[in-house]
């Protein structure tokens, strides 16, 4: 297993992207957090505190469930785990950041962008990721990224969490990743 982002790094890049979020768009106002269950909502939540910080109040937050919208559902998942999505807002007209842990093929991506145009028309989606590995294939980028990497497909990248703290890593495709003590 090899870390790429630390609990000091995560919250280092995150803070960065705050500001970029804050300054590309002439504050938050506007702006409305979506975070893709799983990885992407405690994400979300720890954007949405930088942001209050940044401009005295914090856009609001939800969180939406792709598992009905993946294009491998029928086949992937003969016992799928649905999750609640709650976007406790309209979306229409305003601009929507998704939120995701680890972007690489694109295709949660495209199921998120499926699943909040459900609940309406938004300005503009954005989306941000704390990590891009690289391998996409559909034409999608985030807008904001912590950190890209280059991963082998035999690899995998996840965020898990210990202690309360985040940490980004790289682990065998066939095992679970650990951080050591």
């Amino acid at each position: 297993m090899e870390v790429i982002l630390d609990p000091a790094a995560i919250g280092r890049g995150l803070r960065r992207v705050a500001g970029e979020i804050a300054e590309r768009g002439r504050g938050v106002d506007d702006l409305a957090l979506i975070g893709i269950r799983r990885g992407g909502v405690p994400l979300s939540h720890r954007l949405a505190a930088l942001l209050l910080e940044i401009e005295g109040h914090a856009p609001p937050v939800g969180a939406v469930d792709i598992t009905l919208y993946r294009d491998d559902a029928a086949t992937a998942l003969p016992n799928p785990r649905i999750g609640p999505s709650h976007i406790p807002f309209p979306v229409d007209g305003r601009r929507i950041l998704l939120i995701d842990d680890v972007v690489y093929t694109g295709r949660t991506i495209r199921a998120a962008l499926d699943a909040v145009l459900d609940y309406g028309r938004p300005r503009r989606i954005e989306l941000l990721a704390l990590v891009d590995r690289g391998g996409r294939e559909l034409p999608i980028h985030p807008d904001y990224v912590v950190r890209s990497v280059e991963v082998a497909s035999e690899r995998r990248v996840e965020v898990i969490e210990r202690d309360g703290e985040l940490w980004s890593v790289i682990s065998p495709a066939d095992g679970p990743a650990t951080v050591g003590s």
